[in-house]
């Protein structure tokens, strides 16, 4: 094998070595867009939440304020208690949110460098 013809299949050979590694680079950035797709939709959806919690407790602060004006107790007001059911509704949403776990990259592997034969 003449010296032309021994860089021609070591050339082939870093080649194919590097299309598997580009694939498997592909391969592994795209599980990894997924995961943060998934995991910014979960942000803004608690985001989401939270702005109706904002919402119902300007509403329940607006109805307690009436109420006082009229010497009324709140607790025996329905739409008083209707507030408080959609908070309380709404704070359970955001915790089971919370509570789920952080999309991981595992089985991603990490960067890693070719090898180069040593002659």
């Amino acid at each position: 094998m003449n010296l032309l013809d021994k860089i021609k299949k070591d050339l082939e050979k870093e080649l194919k070595a590097s299309i598997a590694f580009i694939k498997e680079g592909t391969a592994a950035l795209r599980k990894k867009s997924r995961e943060v797709s998934k995991e910014e939709e979960k942000r803004y959806k608690i985001i989401e939440l939270k702005t109706k919690v904002q919402e119902e407790m300007a509403g329940l602060g607006g109805r307690m304020y009436e109420l006082s004006l009229n010497n009324k107790n709140p607790q025996e007001d329905k739409r008083v208690t209707a507030f408080l059911k959609r908070i309380k509704s709404l704070d359970t949403q955001i915790s089971r949110l919370e509570k789920q776990p952080r999309a991981s990259a595992k089985g991603v592997s990490k960067k890693r460098s070719l090898k180069r034969k040593s002659k």
